[in-house]
């Protein structure tokens, strides 16, 4: 979960640091205040794609920084900085990440929903995928990606066997090219990092010198030394516990704290010593990294890729310099490749008919807790074996069918829903989806309540206060009914500060709550009456808190909205 968010020449915001707590957290504000450009800082921290465009006019550098609490209890502070030039650069605990590490990250902590995300639950392309994900059947799915990829990969090399001899010789050309680049470079996994860590290393040669050669000799190598002090202080501590016990116990840990001061100096004698600081050890290192950089950037993007790129070359290299005998075998392994993918996608496909119709009830009762009680839903689901529809999904296709309303057919979702219809389908998939064994986890809601209303919006805010409950919830909303229902409720503003545009995220007050849901329920001009029905929406939102909260048998504490 997020504990501390703070944004430094981001977009519109100069400076803003946020403290959340472990409940429902609602942001709200005028549109265009910058409430998205907080989503998008949490993106970025995730691994999201960085350009110079986001560094606020003016600035050279963006920075966004958080301090994330695992499941596990343990603290991880995640830094991202952007650069005027389109450099982007990453640390996990001050120590430098990859955008892989970043999003391995995000996977474990957030889940991060926005209206793109409306979009693609109309694409009837990405249902198999939400279904799987609720049934758990990721692992099953994973092996049948394999299983086609390796058909794929036997495919290629036979059509590459079959090539006439022209078109056998220029592909062999290029390959026996980029096999070598690959191969003379000898690439490791993880090189590039290590070779980053050491190129910081060897940069600040001089001060790790220093520092070094200046702790071992306090410690030492000096007339005061540490070491050599210490042991005045032991004689006269042996002195004291002969008189008095109570000083016995410190005198047992002399060898200890003796023991673990020396390999301390030792340590720094020998780091230093083992630090090659020429300059011809740093260009080494600096010429390997861009070596290693250009081939990124050459062969997939990251040092993996262009490790298993090397890897498939070698492969089809032993084929194309293998001549015609080696058809047969190929055909060989690409018929086992294509039975083993059958076999795994048969099983998958199983696995998803039994779950169809529960996650079908599921999504029912979800969607009837939103104000669409009598919504029918339903996964078709099509099996195909024909080698011509074989996917890295299996041999199924599948699509979500929709009836909102009693006597109407059921249609594909992508015909059927209204706006506010998407919304609440697509709040019940992701309330389906927070598991228990997401605890820790945060789930951040970009104005998910689009295209709803009235009464239709307090449902909806009851079941993400419900979420808060369970896990941390962040959401921007427009709805006052929604933002009621929050446990703590943040206040994004844009003004005009000297000549610049500022944004600002402020902790609201009981008070100032009260002030901002009677804006967002009648404009900037509310009056008293707009006031005083913000009050009770407010004082209605904190019975139903307290409410849920003995239901649950927690602590009404926990649950209290703070307006009173």
């Amino acid at each position: 979960m997020i504990r501390y968010l703070a944004i430094r020449n981001l977009a519109v915001i100069e400076s803003v640091a946020v403290d959340f707590e472990q409940s429902f957290n609602v942001l709200t504000g005028e549109t265009g205040a910058g409430k998205s450009i907080l989503v998008e800082a949490v993106g970025l921290l995730l691994g999201g794609r960085a350009t110079h465009d986001l560094i606020r006019t003016g600035e050279d550098v963006a920075s966004v920084e958080a301090l994330f609490e695992t499941p596990e209890g343990d603290e991880l502070i995640v830094r991202r900085e952007i650069t005027s030039q389109g450099r982007s650069r990453a640390f996990i605990n001050g120590a430098l990440a990859t955008a892989s590490a970043l999003k391995d990250l995000s996977n474990r902590l957030v889940e991060l929903h926005g209206q793109h995300e409306h979009q693609q639950l109309l694409d009837a392309s990405q249902h198999l995928a939400l279904l799987d994900t609720w049934a758990g059947l990721e692992a099953s799915r994973s092996r049948v990606a394999a299983a086609f990829a390796s058909v794929g990969g036997f495919r290629d090399q036979l059509d590459r066997l079959r090539m006439d001899d022209r078109e056998r010789a220029a592909r062999l050309d290029l390959v026996e090219f980029q096999f070598g680049e690959l191969q003379k470079a000898s690439l490791q996994a993880g090189e590039d990092e290590t070779l980053a860590s050491d190129r910081q290393l060897l940069r600040s040669a001089d001060t790790i010198h220093r520092l070094c050669n200046e702790g071992y000799a306090e410690l030492y190598d000096t007339e005061s030394a540490a070491l050599g002090a210490l042991g005045r202080v032991w004689k006269r501590v042996g002195e004291l516990a002969a008189i008095d016990s109570r000083f016995a116990p410190y005198l047992d840990a002399r060898d200890g704290i003796k023991a673990q001061l020396e390999d301390l100096a030792i340590t720094l004698r020998d780091f230093a010593d083992g630090i090659d600081a020429s300059p011809a050890r740093l260009q080494q290192v600096e010429d390997r990294l861009a070596l290693i950089e250009r081939l990124k950037r050459k062969h997939g993007g990251t040092l993996e890729e262009a490790i298993a790129r090397r890897d498939r070359l070698a492969v089809e290299h032993a084929a194309l310099t293998g001549g015609q005998s080696t058809v047969a075998e190929i055909e060989h392994q690409l018929a086992g490749a294509g039975r083993l993918f059958l076999n795994e996608a048969r099983a998958l496909s199983a696995e998803r008919h039994r779950a169809a119709d529960r996650f079908a009830k599921s999504i029912e009762t979800e969607l009837a807790d939103l104000a669409m009680a009598q919504t029918r839903f339903e996964v078709r689901l099509t099996r195909d074996e024909a080698e011509g529809k074989w996917s890295d999904a299996g041999i199924d296709s599948g699509e979500f069918f929709l009836s909102p309303n009693v006597g109407e057919e059921l249609r594909p979702l992508a015909r059927i829903v209204s706006g506010g219809e998407l919304s609440r389908v697509m709040l019940a998939l992701k309330t389906l989806g927070a598991k228990d064994g997401m605890q820790g986890k945060t789930l951040i809601f970009d104005e998910v309540d689009a295209g709803i209303g009235g009464r239709v919006a307090s449902v909806v805010g009851d079941k993400l206060a419900a979420l808060g409950q369970r896990f941390q919830v962040l959401c921007i909303t427009h709805l006052p009914q929604i933002a009621a229902r929050g446990g703590t409720h943040f206040l994004i503003e844009k003004r005009v500060r000297g000549s610049r545009t500022v944004t600002s995220v402020t902790r609201l007050t009981d008070e100032d709550r009260v002030t901002e849901v009677a804006r967002m329920m009648g404009g900037s001009a509310a009056g008293m009456k707009a006031l005083e029905s913000a009050r009770e929406l407010l004082g209605a939102s904190q019975a139903k808190g307290e409410v849920t909260a003995k239901a649950k048998g927690e602590s009404p504490r926990r649950a209290k909205a703070k307006p009173k």
